[in-house]
């Protein structure tokens, strides 16, 4: 049975490619939680995705691609009445990324509770979800839910306020709801700029102060081509970036946090026994994984195997070595 289950969205990510005539957009599977599935999925961890995909020609695909995946879809629906969500991904002249997205009364934001398996959170270790859910109802309600039944039955439960403006009615609307369910966290995942959203804090320590003494156990901060940083209240450490020639980074914060997780749970030891040094080891193998995906185009495609990340951590190829802050 899978051991991490992640419940949110699974869409079509239609990513820009170069071509003699002109730009044209490549399919790509992606999602940020079905993405940390996948990846915990391809370093050797049983894991499973709950989400509601339109019973269309993309709804089947994604369901295709979680299977060839060994992905457990027992929690995915297909359902006729909606759409599967579409986003295009371009990027600016300074190489940002840029989204627009098709989601308007799609089916991942039509996820009952009612319709989320709830076997499948009996039987993991680790529950993890992210921000979309909560854009809209009824998938709010069923995000909210399901994380409350995890955290009431003793599961590890993970967050990564994934932060996309224009997904949201109001910045208002969506501050509260994304710091709303940090009282059910044990560990998170956030950019520098999430950190500053859900803490409403504009410098490094106090809002990882503020994230701790909630309750939250483990933050992780990804940085992009520095690094990340890992904090617990035994201490704050920073962990450099792997060289790599990047090409796309859509998806690495994904690989890094699923790569994370994997090793969290094969360490098999709870959140009380796991040490600084254990934090140490599963943050460099998930920066080698996140340098690894923004090598390739995509999210899911460009996923590396256990075999390509420790042979980049063998190179030891950074810029600085780890060091406390």
């Amino acid at each position: 049975m899978p051991d991490i289950i992640t419940i949110g969205e699974m869409l079509v990510d239609f990513t820009t490619v170069q071509a003699e005539d002109g730009v044209y957009y490549k399919r790509n599977p992606g999602g940020a939680p079905a993405n940390v599935a996948v990846m915990a999925s391809k370093l050797g961890v049983p894991t499973g995705f709950i989400g509601k995909l339109g019973n269309d020609m993309f709804g089947h695909y994604l369901q295709w691609v979680l299977e060839k995946e060994h992905v457990d879809t027992k929690g995915v629906i297909l359902d006729k009445r909606f759409s599967t969500t579409l986003a295009f991904v371009g990027k600016d002249e300074d190489s940002e990324r840029s989204f627009v997205f098709y989601r308007q009364n799609s089916a991942d934001l039509n996820l009952n509770f009612s319709e989320v398996n709830l076997k499948l959170i009996d039987e993991c270790k680790l529950l993890h979800f992210g921000s979309l859910l909560l854009t809209g109802e009824p998938s709010r309600s069923a995000a909210i839910n399901t994380v409350e039944y995890a955290k009431e039955h003793g599961k590890i439960v993970t967050y990564d306020p994934n932060w996309r403006e224009q997904l949201w009615d109001s910045k208002e609307e969506a501050f509260k709801a994304m710091r709303s369910v940090l009282r059910y966290v044990d560990i998170i995942k956030v950019s520098e700029l999430e950190l500053q959203i859900i803490t409403d804090c504009a410098t490094l320590l106090p809002a990882i102060a503020k994230l701790l003494n909630m309750g939250i156990r483990i933050v992780c901060i990804t940085q992009g081509a520095k690094g990340c940083i890992i904090a617990t209240k035994h201490g704050i450490e920073r962990f450099p970036a792997f060289k790599v020639e990047t090409v796309d980074t859509l998806g690495s914060g994904d690989s890094f946090f699923g790569a994370f997780l994997s090793r969290l749970v094969l360490s098999g030891k709870t959140i009380d026994e796991i040490t600084m040094e254990d934090l140490r080891d599963f943050a460099i193998y998930g920066n080698a994984c996140g340098a690894l995906s923004s090598s390739k185009v995509g999210a899911i495609p460009a996923m590396p195997t256990h075999e390509e990340i420790t042979a980049l951590i063998a190179e030891g190829n950074t810029d600085t070595d780890s060091y406390k802050i």
